[in-house]
């Protein structure tokens, strides 16, 4: 059988991987999925975010998958293949703090994974408002900085959010792009709305670049350093929230913290409302929608996660405890 085609969807925290993943797996394009999710953190909220599709969808939430969780990412690359009647291609949307390189090494050191399947591209998501910030981001001596290597790797470069900037912060931000990369092709997205032919079956890795910008790309025993100055804090909250004081609570907080957020997620049970409501912010600015009606006995609650610095647990799951609706007894 031919091998399976491996699109690695990467990109820093919050420029719209999920969004992008959601895109792929329900638009009409007679295409069967395979997904592999990986998430930074204690809390798995990414399940929530991906909507129901038909497609096999699989979470690996303890740990980063370019370095603690590459067996578990080849195990379950393993036993895709053992079913591989059941679809056509294989998406791996990586946590935003991966390297993409020790990923795409996996399809090239482990021998029935190099077999059963070949990698067809990186897909890099880029946020336009914020990307300048986290290349410009000092890091620790020996650390890498994720958000170069990201688009170091790519193949292919989705402009995210290209809505909230101007054209001049446009044009700075792609100059920025091809000081790392000089040939990966650009495409300007906004909500990650993109032609899928352009990113699916591109046959565009090229194992060569990939040498080139990393001459140990190969080398097993290469060590990826992640900056342990950014942290993950997640919790659940059991009970229904009140909107207002969420609300002020969450915009307080990153009015004034929003430097040290780097990102933050939720699915939170609102009192009064029917479906849960799902929340995205990226730094300070953030959003809600609706996201999947609560079953009627189905015990409510909020997930809460935050990624990025001096973040202080007690703190933030205070701050969230405070916003309950008391139940009265």
């Amino acid at each position: 059988m031919q091998p399976v085609p491996v699109t690695v969807v990467t990109g820093y925290l919050g420029a719209g991987k999920t969004t992008l993943v959601n895109r792929i797996l329900t638009e009409q394009h007679g295409r069967r999925v395979a997904v592999i999710e990986n998430e930074f953190g204690e809390v798995g909220i990414d399940d929530g975010l991906v909507l129901d599709a038909e497609e096999e969808i699989f979470e690996m939430n303890n740990g980063c998958i370019c370095c603690t969780v590459r067996g578990d990412l080849i195990r379950i690359l393993g036993n895709l293949l053992r079913r591989r009647d059941r679809f056509d291609q294989i998406l791996i949307e990586t946590t935003g703090l991966a390297d993409p390189a020790p990923v795409a090494q996996t399809f090239f050191v482990d021998e029935e994974i190099a077999a059963g399947t070949t990698l067809d591209a990186i897909i890099t998501v880029v946020d336009a408002k914020h990307l300048i910030a986290h290349l410009d981001d000092t890091k620790p001596e020996g650390v890498e900085n994720e958000a170069v290597e990201q688009l170091a790797f790519a193949d292919r470069i989705l402009l995210n959010k290209t809505d909230l900037v101007t054209p001049a912060q446009l044009t700075e931000v792609e100059r920025r792009i091809r000081d790392i990369n000089a040939v990966a092709s650009i495409i300007h997205t906004v909500n990650a709305d993109v032609d899928l032919d352009h990113i699916l079956d591109v046959g565009a890795f090229d194992l060569s670049r990939a040498m080139s910008e990393d001459p140990d790309f190969l080398d097993e025993d290469a060590e990826h350093l992640h900056d342990t100055s950014v942290t993950s804090v997640g919790f659940v909250v059991d009970g229904d929230l009140d909107l207002r004081q969420l609300n002020d609570w969450l915009g307080e907080l990153l009015a004034t913290r929003g430097v040290d957020i780097f990102r933050s997620k939720g699915i939170f049970a609102i009192g009064g409302e029917r479906n849960r409501v799902v929340f995205q912010g990226v730094h300070m600015l953030f959003d809600s929608t609706d996201g999947r009606p609560w079953e009627p006995n189905e015990p409510r609650h909020s997930k809460l996660v935050f990624i990025g610095r001096n973040l202080d647990r007690d703190e933030l799951r205070a701050g969230v405890e405070a916003c309950r609706i008391e139940v009265a007894a």
